[in-house]
């Protein structure tokens, strides 16, 4: 069995720069990933060339001591030039069809295909062993969905910045665990 950590990046503030560095909060989550993750076995981290996802996973690979290697297939699915009053309303018409481009994007098959394939070469490299992947919310899911096709854009929806997937994969079958708990939210009744 070989073992995926599926981390998809922390917050990072919004801006139409695809390298966009992590916000303060994304950079603190961060360092919880770190905490959760650095007692695991990971022999390698791979990550998206996008800052954000490589800075998420950045101190999980100094606590351990390892590189991060940068992998293009890793990166964010293009979503184009959809609808410009809602984001969701954009991303929902590609979960509906998968073949469905916006103008200038890239449908969810392609970069499905494109996730997948990065997932399984990192499989056939490192039989047995455990990986830390840094990515995106869409790619993440859709590698997901590959192995479970009941994942869809209601489980998108649901992700959170960061989130963690302990993704299990033997002989072409996986399953899939969710390791990330977001921090509790202090409420006007605790002590702050």
């Amino acid at each position: 069995m070989t073992v995926l950590y599926l981390v998809r990046h922390a917050h990072a503030d919004w801006t139409p720069d695809e390298d966009r560095p992590l916000s303060a909060k994304g950079c603190a989550d961060a360092q919880r990933v770190a905490d959760l993750l650095q007692t695991c076995p990971i022999s390698a981290v791979y990550s998206s060339p996008f800052r954000r996802a490589r800075e998420t996973v950045a101190p999980l690979a100094i606590r351990l001591g390892l590189p991060i290697h940068e992998i293009d297939g890793l990166r964010e699915r293009e979503l184009g030039t959809g609808p410009t009053d809602s984001f969701v309303t954009a991303v929902q018409a590609t979960w509906e069809d998968p073949s469905f481009v916006w103008p200038g994007g890239e449908s969810n098959g392609a970069a499905q295909r494109r996730g997948v394939e990065v997932i399984q070469g990192l499989v056939d490299r490192y039989p047995g062993q455990q990986i830390a992947v840094g990515t995106h919310g869409n790619l993440l899911v859709l590698i997901l969905q590959h192995f479970d096709p009941s994942v869809g854009f209601a489980f998108w929806q649901s992700l959170t910045m960061p989130d963690v997937y302990r993704l299990e994969v033997t002989d072409g079958r996986a399953t899939c665990h969710r390791l990330w708990q977001p921090p509790a939210e202090i409420g006007d009744n605790q002590v702050k």
